[in-house]
């Protein structure tokens, strides 16, 4: 939102409404018994429900509970999943517990040798080492510091230390020798990387890194100082909708005019330049339509109108467009000295703005880059989605973040985060849990509360009789067919490196064209 993202190519014609190739042959069972779906010869699993059409995803994968299980099963063991913001565990034996999809991990600051993570199971009996019981469904969040004391099983006592380490057994002596061994009594490690602030894990011992996986996006966004950014504050919710419907409500900007009119109304002109419209929404009032209106508009009525879509965005998202960057361009709305042709003026009035915030922030010591050169060297969009469920929103130095986990074929936790920089040693204290709220609650920012209005209700639609499938534009609505038919990739069993090519192909994606993946 706000920000014009370029025009590419759309996807080749000889892709368009290219066949299902996923094929079902002499389906195979795994371990528990259950039919997997992969041919023995080598071939891919079928899809049910598969995006045969890249510009229509069928309905059923939004709530069909076979489909949902193939996602547990296919896909969330084998992503880079966001665990945490790494300052949640800024000290030597600062741990962390993340809960997904009936999984537990704990992420471990362990000083020289890094961040760690293991699986949460003591080595004796399975119980969890640490963390908080699920309520309602939703996840906890615990956590705590294991440098003196370390992890103890609250079931019989085996302890355990920041390293993963077995370090006391109760009564050993009734143990044979083959049960202590140490090796197989230390917890079990799992993979971990960090990036752009945070810790990532994956079940997956073997697929590809983080940065094979998401790509140059990384370095983009590292450019931006991504990882020096701080959280103020987080709230949570649960919503009544499949986990990938509440992310696909955040892959276009073409939703804004409807359900955000209060940015429709400041400057619909940006908006009607990007999505084609000619004379504003259909129920728009006809003084609404000559304000949006980028004709016949005085300069200083276009900064005014600028600077009434910053205010907004910032009240509704914080993060995206922090206070102190609205104010910092409430102090440059004089002018004097910018070319009268809007066209040139208003870029640059914003590049003005970028250069103060820049300096006017460095200035009191905050972490801030030469946005101005950051903007050219290294472009990040106005969303940027981060497969399978972790968005960032950038607009000049601080962001708003997304992470969703699903809760059930149709229930999703949904948290929402504002990222800021502070002067050096006037960082707050880590914000370690969310402040969780109903979805309709009316404490909730503006735009998340009306981005929330429309999310369930558009769950119950796709039950409606005769919905059979989401009918998108190929010029805009990309991305979501780009993550759906990667999600298809997954479950399909295709190779890890082609889907981590795949992954790649969402960074900038954002109000994008439909792509070939590859596969």
């Amino acid at each position: 939102m706000g920000q014009a993202v370029p025009l590419v190519p759309n996807y080749p014609i000889a892709y368009r409404h290219r066949p299902c190739t996923y094929v079902q042959q002499n389906p195979i069972t795994n371990p528990r018994g259950e039919e997997v779906l992969k041919s023995a010869d080598g071939g891919l699993r079928a899809v049910p429900f598969p995006v045969d059409d890249p510009e229509r995803i069928p309905a059923q994968r939004y709530y069909d509970e076979k489909f949902y299980k193939l996602e547990l099963e296919h896909v969330w063991p084998h992503v880079w999943q966001m665990a945490c913001r790494l300052e949640q565990i800024p000290e030597v034996g600062d741990w962390i517990e993340y809960q997904n999809v009936g999984k537990s991990v704990l992420i471990v600051n362990t000083g020289e040798t890094g961040i760690k993570a293991y699986h949460n199971a003591c080595r004796h009996r399975g119980v969890p080492i640490a963390g908080a019981p699920k309520k309602d469904g939703v996840a906890g969040s615990a956590h705590g510091n294991c440098k003196s004391s370390g992890f103890v099983c609250p079931f019989h006592g085996w302890r355990f230390n920041m390293h993963g380490e077995n370090i006391f057994v109760y009564g050993k002596q009734l143990f044979s020798e083959r049960q202590l061994e140490h090796a197989d009594i230390n917890l079990i490690p799992c993979r971990v990387e960090t990036a752009i602030g945070a810790a990532w894990i994956n079940l997956d011992d073997d697929a590809p890194s983080l940065r094979d996986s998401i790509g140059p996006l990384i370095d983009r966004l590292e450019a931006h100082n991504v990882d020096k950014l701080r959280m103020e504050w987080c709230f949570a919710t649960v919503l009544p909708a499949n986990w990938k419907l509440a992310m696909e409500a955040f892959m276009e900007g073409y939703h804004v005019m409807k359900t955000h009119p209060q940015l429709y109304q400041a400057s619909g002109g940006i908006y009607d330049d990007r999505y084609g419209a000619e004379t504003g929404p259909p129920d728009a009032s006809k003084d609404v339509r000559m304000k949006t209106a980028s004709q016949g508009v005085t300069l200083r009525q276009a900064l005014d109108a600028q600077l009434l879509s910053m205010e907004l965005l910032s009240e509704g998202m914080a993060g995206m467009l922090h206070a102190k960057e609205v104010e910092i361009a409430r102090g440059l709305m004089d002018p004097e000295g910018l070319p009268e042709d809007l066209g040139q003026a208003i870029p640059m009035w914003y590049g003005m703005v970028a250069d103060q915030i820049t300096k006017q922030l460095q200035a009191r010591g905050e972490p801030v880059p030469n946005l101005c050169e950051v903007n050219v060297s290294h472009p990040v969009n106005a969303v940027e989605f981060l497969f399978p469920h972790y968005f960032l929103l950038p607009y000049f130095s601080s962001f708003s973040a997304y992470r969703i986990r699903p809760l059930g074929p149709e229930s999703c936790f949904f948290e929402i985060y504002s990222l800021t920089t502070f002067p050096e040693g006037e960082e707050p204290d880590p914000v370690m849990e969310p402040v969780v709220l109903p979805y309709d609650s009316p404490n909730f920012p503006p735009i998340p509360r009306q981005d929330y209005s429309n999310i369930p209700i558009n769950q119950v639609g796709l039950h409606a009789k005769g919905f059979e499938f989401m009918r998108l534009s190929k010029d805009i609505e990309g991305l979501i067919s780009n993550f759906q038919r990667l999600v298809d990739g997954y479950i399909a069993g295709v190779p890890a490196e082609k889907l981590a090519k795949a992954n790649q192909m969402l960074g900038g994606n954002f109000d994008g064209v439909i792509k070939d993946l590859g596969f």
